[in-house]
């Protein structure tokens, strides 16, 4: 028996005979800022990482990798975006994509632990910037992403998803063969159930927007240079199969970037360059530029419902609606105080519920089907400067970024919020990041202090693992963390991956 998937052959999807095992509807690689559309960073599944497994997984430093990147005022490397089995004329590979502010791409080989390939985008803004303003690429490189929620049915289950160890089979029940066949039965019917759902049969689309013919799509890989202008680029080798477009004024400070349905989405903040702040999309197949101006707030800009639509909360505290491709405003919440934070999204007993966090140290979670008032707010506490979501049992979770701390909070059955724990001292705390039952929380550190990496255990907050002293430099304020494959990625302001993880057998 044969189950034929998907896989990347030289930038194209063909189908294959060899297993592609994926996450679930909705739960594949880390390929955008926050892990996907709906930004809530979570990796839901791992074959070898857990808050039982951790330090016998040996996690660890796995390599670093120093590049020749200027950083320019807070900006440095952006956080990664990652591809897991890629399958080229060289065999196998695993990518981390990230750019650096340089106006660089460069791409990683996480096996491996060298560069792929990279690309520097001539003709950049070459202003030295401002703090408000710092110049050059600032935005995440960005991978196609669907927009259905992801399928949460069986995480008790534990494990799975993703590489993380060697090929292993074993004998199934009569007449099924292999149990490595029964599993891919199952994870090839979730794998056809998302191409079903919105967005998962365009999520290759590159600048035509055209397939290429059936059973092969050419992938690309999505970055915007400080020039303003959108390179679509062949994920196999960096190459442009067509010139590439103007999108944004030059010098843009560009806080989001994501690629749905064959329109690509920016966000922009600081009036840099003389441009207005607010979202943008680009449609690839004609070329056509739609805005709408407002004020984001949150490092990553917008986020996505499962039918493709915007939502971006705004720093005057409204999250307003925006139509897919065409940006018509479709309504608003008003929070009546600041917002802080980007808006994640989540599935709760059949609804669509929004949080945001504010300034004032509250977190709103509204019903995105009734925008008129709250589902319910907590109050108290630092500005919530990011938020990520999860599951841990049968309860959803919401965790905030709170300066100096990582709050967790249980959302109940009516919507509203529960007080669950308080991590230890994070200073600068980063948007966490939730792996398999692990909370990754990163201190950013600053000139004087260099980042920390911590694993928290998700159900209490207790600390299992800290990278110590081991990372010598700051993250800048364009960066972040990223997860794939039993490992953590991100950068620092001084032009340096580092890859934290779990080794692999080969």
């Amino acid at each position: 028996m044969t189950f034929r998937t998907p896989v990347t052959i030289f930038g194209l999807v063909a189908v294959s005979a060899i297993p592609a095992l994926s996450q679930g509807r909705g739960g594949g690689d880390w390929a955008t800022a926050g892990g996907d559309a709906q930004r809530t960073a979570w990796v839901r599944t791992d074959p070898k990482l857990s808050p039982e497994t951790l330090k016998s997984a040996n996690f660890s430093l796995l390599w670093k990798k120093k590049f020749d990147n200027a950083p320019r005022q807070g900006n440095g490397l952006t956080a990664p975006t990652l591809m897991d089995r890629f399958i080229g004329h060289r065999g196998f590979r695993s990518y981390a994509f990230t750019g650096g502010s340089s106006d660089n791409v460069i791409v990683m080989d996480t096996d491996l632990g060298r560069i792929e390939w990279q690309k520097h985008f001539a003709g950049g803004v070459a202003a030295a910037g401002t703090a408000t303003c710092p110049g050059g690429l600032s935005a995440a490189v960005t991978r196609p992403v669907g927009t259905a929620f992801p399928n949460t049915a069986n995480l008790g289950a534990g494990g799975g998803g993703g590489r993380g160890g060697p090929a292993k089979s074993g004998v199934g029940d009569p007449d099924e063969g292999a149990v490595i066949l029964k599993q891919m039965a199952a994870q090839a019917a979730a794998q056809a159930a998302a191409q079903a759902g919105r967005g998962g049969a365009q999520a290759g689309r590159g600048p035509g927007g055209g397939g290429g013919g059936r059973g092969r799509l050419p992938q690309y890989v999505y970055a915007i240079s400080s020039d303003g202008t959108l390179h679509s680029m062949y994920l196999s080798n960096g190459e442009e199969p067509k010139p590439s477009v103007k999108f944004l004024a030059p010098g843009a400070n560009v806080t989001g970037v994501a690629v749905v349905d064959g329109v690509v989405y920016a966000s922009t903040a600081g009036k840099c360059g003389g441009s207005t702040d607010g979202i943008y999309a680009l449609t690839l197949e004609t070329g056509a530029v739609t805005s709408f101006a407002t004020t984001p707030a949150g490092t990553d800009g917008f986020s996505f419902g499962p039918d493709g639509t915007i939502y971006v909360a705004t720093a005057d505290g409204s999250v307003t609606v925006l139509a897919p491709k065409t940006l018509a405003s479709k309504g608003s919440y008003s929070a009546g105080s600041p917002l802080s934070s980007s808006p994640i999204l989540f599935e709760s007993k059949g609804k669509t519920l929004i949080a945001v966090g504010a300034k004032d140290g509250g977190i709103h979670i509204v019903d995105a089907a009734s925008l008129s008032s709250a589902v319910s707010k907590s109050t108290g506490g630092a500005a919530v400067e990011a938020l990520s979501t999860y599951i841990s049992g049968s309860a959803r979770y919401v965790l905030a970024a709170r300066g100096k701390t990582i709050t967790a909070h249980k959302v109940t059955d009516a919507g509203t919020l529960e007080a669950s724990w308080t991590s230890r001292d994070i200073p600068n705390a980063l948007k966490p990041m939730v792996v398999n039952g692990i909370v990754f929380a990163l201190a950013a550190g600053d000139k004087a202090t260099p980042a920390v990496l911590y694993a928290l255990d998700s159900t209490n907050g207790k600390e299992i693992w800290s990278s110590g002293k081991t990372v010598t430099s700051f993250v800048p304020r364009n960066g972040g963390l990223a997860a794939g494959g039993s490992a953590v990625y991100f950068g620092t302001h001084d032009g340096t991956l580092w890859n934290f993880g779990a080794p692999i057998e080969h």
